[in-house]
């Protein structure tokens, strides 16, 4: 090919990159290795990841994930078919495109869903983006982003926006509860913001006061986006009954609905929001109609993304993996059901209750909020939390995230979780390791 082109090598091809900008040799990539050799290598560093007893949440949590989930997600029909957003989708996997929107809707209880986005935070980042569309003569580029969300999600929230003009101010919680108070968002009230983030639970585990929050945001003319975690949506008000007349969009990661942890990924993101709003929604919806025969079929009602209809109004794109998600979390909805969701969240919140009372029990540990949780909850340890987890890691325990990086005023705090699938004999022996550790 690079004869046929008369280009003297690879390297050439590529000529119009600055210097500056190039990596230089990749001295850290190793030769090339033999079939066998190579699985050999990847089954060893899978392997590294298997056997933790895990009691780390941070937004990526183990559920338990029924076999048939992935058994049914993983037949060709749905794993090998690719582009399944394109006007060639099938009636099948449009029907699932459209379960799945029901399902967010009705769990979000909003009027309208997409599917999918890249993750929770690009997901935020989107609702941001879309809450400043629907704004046009508020031209403040504010958001308020309370500091309680995942510092990850902020990251990529700045990321996103910062090039487009926004600036995101943060919002402080309170240190007693752990909840961040509409005072702290009222006191950016003079810069009109045009999105108020509300995260339910938010990064620490502890429930905001999503009502207030929501009213004053929509009374000063702003969009009120929830950033929410499906399963806690079982037992707790859906962010279409918050306030007075509902949040204006919701978002978040759906890992927790069927998605195992992979070593990273793939995640898949969420989107809801009120009807009046779908016109600039992200990503695309599949509808229910019916054929010339009056017979049920469904179709792509919309295509907010595909650049070749939109083009410079087009807004975000999705790929593949995320609609393979969708379909093992539509599967895994299917299978558990409304009843057996809410059992999954209930367990959650008494594992995770359990797991601190045994914690707390121990000498020089304490919780560090007050506020009320769902799932996950933020502990202060006596000595510095990340050589805890490392000794932790060397007993087969996964034992929390350490905030010490991004929340340094809280001192030796870790963020603990304790999902359906932690047994007492596991918090037991989470609690017994964790005393030996620090009292030697």
């Amino acid at each position: 090919m690079l004869g046929a082109i008369g280009a003297p090598d690879i390297e050439c091809l590529f000529d119009e990159i600055p210097a500056s900008l190039r990596c230089g040799a990749l001295e850290a990539v190793p030769p090339g290795l033999p079939e066998m050799d190579i699985a050999r290598l990847m089954s060893a560093r899978a392997a590294q990841d298997a056997g933790l007893i895990n009691f780390c949440g941070a937004g990526a949590y183990e559920h338990h994930i029924p076999a048939a989930v992935w058994e049914i997600t993983t037949r060709g029909e749905f794993y090998s078919a690719y582009t399944p957003y394109q006007a060639e989708a099938s009636q099948g996997g449009l029907q699932l495109l459209y379960e799945f929107q029901t399902m967010m809707a009705s769990l979000t209880g909003l009027d309208v869903s997409n599917a999918s986005l890249y993750d929770g935070a690009s997901a935020l980042a989107e609702a941001v983006l879309m809450a400043a569309r629907t704004l046009p003569k508020n031209d403040s580029g504010v958001v308020l982003l309370p500091r309680a969300i995942h510092p990850f999600y902020a990251e990529v929230v700045q990321s996103c926006t910062a090039a487009q003009g926004f600036r995101c101010l943060s919002v402080d919680f309170d240190p007693e509860t752990g909840q961040t108070p509409l005072a702290a968002y009222q006191r950016y009230a003079d810069q009109n913001p045009v999105a108020v983030v509300i995260g339910q639970p938010n990064f620490f585990g502890v429930l905001e006061e999503v009502d207030a929050v929501t009213n004053w945001a929509q009374q000063i003319g702003a969009r009120a986006i929830g950033v929410v975690n499906p399963t806690s949506l079982a037992v707790l008000k859906p962010p279409g009954q918050w306030g007075d007349n509902g949040a204006d969009l919701a978002c978040g990661e759906g890992q927790p609905l069927g998605a195992p942890l992979s070593g990273g990924g793939p995640y898949f993101g969420f989107m809801t929001c009120k009807k009046s709003l779908v016109r600039q929604m992200p990503g695309r919806i599949a509808g229910r109609t019916v054929d010339l025969d009056g017979k049920p079929g469904f179709a792509l009602t919309l295509q907010a993304r595909e650049q070749h209809i939109r083009r410079a109004k087009a807004t975000s794109n999705i790929c593949t993996n995320q609609g393979l998600l969708v379909t093992a979390a539509t599967i895994y909805m299917s299978i558990v059901g409304a009843k057996g969701l809410s059992a999954v969240a209930q367990a959650c919140m008494n594992n995770t209750a359990r797991l601190l009372q045994a914690l707390s029990a121990i000498d020089g540990v304490e919780p560090v909020f007050s506020g009320p949780i769902f799932h996950e909850s933020v502990i202060r340890l006596p000595q510095p939390v990340q050589p805890v987890l490392e000794r932790l890691a060397q007993e087969g325990l996964l034992g929390g995230f350490d905030l010490s990086r991004h929340f340094p005023a809280l001192g030796n705090a870790m963020l603990v979780c304790a999902t359906e699938t932690r047994t007492p004999a596991d918090i037991d022996h989470y609690s017994r390791t964790l005393s030996r550790i620090i009292s030697a």
